[in-house]
């Protein structure tokens, strides 16, 4: 009889925890659904008189009249940047945990936590440089600029999380590679790349949400509309004189809903592969 208490006391408080998180959602689902007369803070709870969707057109489309662009070549643009930014940096922090756990060296317990420093520099105080060396480079203002930005500053996590999965696997399957005849790259090919799944599900999931979800170096490296991603775009969502509330939440559901899905269905992933790696190290 105790345990069955708890156990109702427990789901109780589960089931209001996720009433609380889910509340805010609700807001926001129920005011982009609303025409732009019916929201209001008074009526805010109330659901929508209808199944409106003008909201998400506009978001999307954006509007002559109101006098902003929409969300729909932003959204491609994060696609561009993401897809690349992602597999690129996770292919380099692969490589990097692997030379660090598995062809140890003099310096590298030095080297992995200069490389990790890198993780604790704010992004505000490299700004002018960073602008600077683009400009240089010749990637300012644009996709590839902001995709080279995101895989540098990406490196030092990716490194982090294929550090910390590969000291699990065995080091005697690097000898016996070693010893059968493969150099470098072959046992990373042959061997530790086939068994990386659960790295590269953490590392991918967690470089996609920071990248989508970046706001400042999209604002800072890439000023034309044309090239900016969908954070920026969302901030620009408004218009000349006023702001319609209804298709601002819409443009925010739009912007969000990549990153909700990506956890809903591989969320789990991201969970194995957290615990995968968290045996040694």
């Amino acid at each position: 009889m105790k345990i069955r208490v708890s156990r109702v006391i427990i789901y109780a408080i589960l089931i209001s925890f996720a009433i609380l998180y889910i509340i805010p959602i609700y807001v926001m689902v129920v005011t982009a659904m609303k025409s732009f007369s019916e929201v209001s803070l008074s009526t805010m709870w109330k659901p929508p008189s209808g199944f409106n969707f003008e909201s998400f057109r506009t978001a999307w489309l954006g509007s002559t009249k109101e006098g902003f662009r929409g969300l729909s070549g932003s959204f491609f643009n994060s696609v561009l940047l993401v897809l690349p930014a992602v597999t690129i940096s996770a292919l380099l922090g692969s490589m990097n945990g692997y030379v660090l756990t598995k062809w140890r060296f003099r310096g590298s317990d030095i080297l992995f936590p200069i490389i990790l420093f890198g993780m604790f520099i704010p992004y505000q105080s490299i700004l002018i440089p960073l602008v600077r060396t683009l400009q240089k480079i010749h990637l300012y203002g644009s996709i590839p600029g902001l995709i080279f930005v995101h895989v540098v500053y990406g490196i030092p996590i990716t490194t982090l999380i294929f550090r910390n999965y590969y000291i699990t696997i065995p080091t005697d399957l690097v000898e016996a590679s070693k010893i059968d005849g493969a150099n470098f790259f072959d046992v990373y090919r042959w061997v530790i790349f086939p068994l990386s799944t659960p790295g590269f599900a953490v590392a991918m999931i967690w470089q996609f949400t920071s990248i989508w979800n970046d706001f400042l170096f999209g604002l800072i490296v890439t000023p034309n509309p044309e090239s900016q991603p969908i954070t920026v775009a969302l901030n620009n969502l408004a218009g000349s004189y006023i702001v319609q509330w209804n298709v601002q939440i819409a443009g925010a559901l739009l912007t969000a809903l990549p990153t909700l899905l990506v956890y809903i269905f591989l969320g789990r992933f991201f969970l194995r592969g957290l615990l995968a790696g968290s045996l040694k190290g």
